[in-house]
């Protein structure tokens, strides 16, 4: 493990996983405890420089889609439009 934010991210994913299986030891749940409880309190949700500003241009068109596609609800058509004109 070289530590990264994505390697701690992935640690951290499968110490919670353990915490909530029924089927691990009570001592292997101490440990994942005691692990994430000397982790940083920042979350760590992969590579900083993913962290960007989306493109409004996408997302105006992905809203658009939303509001054109059949397959969503009323309400979410409405969410989008209301988005959409938001921008």
């Amino acid at each position: 493990m070289q530590n990264t934010p994505e390697d701690i991210s992935n640690a951290a994913s499968g110490h919670k996983a353990n915490l909530s299986n029924p089927n691990t030891s009570e001592a292997s749940k101490i440990h994942s405890k005691e692990v994430l409880d000397s982790m940083p309190d920042q979350p760590h949700y992969g590579k900083e420089e993913q962290n960007v500003s989306k493109n409004p241009n996408q997302v105006a068109g992905g809203l658009k889609a939303a509001i054109t596609n059949d397959d969503v609800p009323e309400s979410g058509k409405q969410k989008a439009q209301k988005k959409l004109d938001n921008l």
